[in-house]
């Protein structure tokens, strides 16, 4: 394994044996036994399908994990993104040692801090106190070398006042801030984060980003698990992204983010705008969004605009029922899946009454978008509580190209700076 090489993952796989606990069968442990003191490969590792929960299989053996090749150098922060259920939480227990392969081989250089979820590594019974020193005590270090970086943990995680409580009687938030603390700065050599930090607030999630950027500065290796695409763009230098047990891509970060949230939106551009029931995030019954077109100011539905020409966006919605108290937000979002631009439909953000029915409802937007690849995200939401009735994360993409329509003008730089051109007034004179 090379010097510069934290974690080395050759052919791995993990498969599981749905509704039971046991591996199968005396029969079948016997056979494995058997194969095993022979040297002969597991019969049954051959049967299985992969782990697609949204289609019924014929075997009640499904692979979490299958072919699974990759390497993370040192100080090198891998951020590893797919839906739920693609792998990512097994594939970081694996490495973690909370679970062990069905077969392949990993190689880890260096002490391991995981946060992988809420309780993980710590003794409910014992106080934040005692769980600080021991998984220090875990990690290989001495009591001295805990103590030393004891208040700087405290200080961190913000609970000095429940420090001496058992920690089952925090609230998660506060479980999540002592946990991560105590993996971030025991000088692990490798970082593994799970997407447990959603848990904890805005403020503290950053402080969390920030340090591990530190953690990365001095040397050492993250590997990072989030849904939250800024985190994402912001702490990582290379993806990975997973899908029903497989890794799909590997590579640079934008360019990974970009292949993720395009991915299986085959239908995002048919040309009668007809959304898919299934890009519903969120849908109580009440409402939904059914159709949608990005269109020009001459009311041509569009998938590529000029730069400097202005879009509308028509929506059709059928309300099931009467409702009150709501609003319509339209998103213009990025390729990162970044929210640039939002839209509701009363600009003195009162709420709107809407009858049962099929509505059509326009927006046209006055703003000149820099070029670039967007799409729309559509929500319907009560106004004084904020829940969604229908929520559509990213439809219709569009592009916005370099050159005017007329041809006379054309953005003139490779990198593209801000979503959309503002509207201003220079003045300029000399003052001496």
């Amino acid at each position: 394994m090379d010097n510069k090489v934290a974690i080395k993952i050759e052919n791995l796989g993990k498969q599981y044996r749905l509704g039971q606990v046991g591996t199968g069968t005396i029969s079948q442990d016997f056979n494995r036994w058997w194969h095993k003191i022979r040297g002969k490969e597991d019969p049954f590792l051959k049967i299985g399908e992969s782990n697609d929960r949204s289609v019924k299989g014929s075997s009640d053996l499904v692979w979490a994990l299958k072919d699974i090749n990759f390497e993370v150098k040192q100080s090198e922060v891998l951020g590893i993104i797919g839906k739920n259920g693609a792998g990512k939480s097994t594939l970081l227990k694996i490495i973690s040692r909370v679970t062990g392969p069905t077969v392949g081989e990993i190689k880890v250089k260096g002490r391991i801090a995981s946060l992988l979820e809420v309780g993980t590594g710590f003794h409910p019974d014992l106080t934040g106190r005692e769980n600080v020193f021991l998984n220090g005590a875990i990690l290989g270090m001495s009591k001295q070398e805990i103590r030393n970086k004891f208040d700087e943990i405290v200080t961190f995680s913000g609970v000095e006042r429940y420090i001496d409580t058992p920690v089952k009687r925090y609230s998660s938030g506060m479980y999540v801030r002592l946990a991560f603390a105590v993996a971030a700065h025991l000088e692990p050599e490798i970082l593994i984060v799970d997407e447990v930090l959603a848990v904890g607030d805005v403020e503290f999630q950053k402080k969390c980003l920030g340090k591990m950027k530190d953690v990365s500065r001095e040397g050492r290796t993250v590997l990072f698990v989030s849904h939250n695409m800024p985190s994402i763009r912001a702490l990582c230098s290379s993806v990975m992204i997973m899908e029903h047990g497989k890794t799909i891509g590997y590579g640079e970060t934008n360019e990974m983010i970009a292949k993720y949230l395009s991915a299986g939106l085959e239908n995002i551009n048919n040309s009668e705008g007809i959304i898919p029931p299934k890009l519903s995030i969120h849908n109580t019954g009440d409402a939904k969004f059914k159709k949608l077109l990005v269109l020009n100011t001459s009311g041509i539905s569009k998938n590529e605009f000029f730069f400097k020409e202005k879009i509308s966006v028509l929506m059709h919605l059928e309300i099931v029922k009467n409702l009150e108290d709501v609003l319509i937000f339209v998103f213009l979002v990025n390729s990162f899946g970044e929210k640039v631009l939002m839209a509701v439909d009363n600009e003195f953000y009162k709420p709107s009454n809407y009858s049962k029915g099929l509505h059509e409802i326009s927006v046209n937007f006055n703003e000149e978008l820099m070029p670039g690849d967007y799409s729309i995200g559509l929500a319907l939401g009560y106004y004084h509580t904020g829940s969604s009735i229908d929520y559509i994360e990213s439809f219709g993409n569009f592009k916005v190209i370099k050159e005017t329509e007329s041809g006379d003008m054309e953005y003139p730089w490779a990198t593209i700076h801000g979503y959309a051109q503002p509207k201003t007034k220079w003045s300029k004179k000399i003052i001496n």
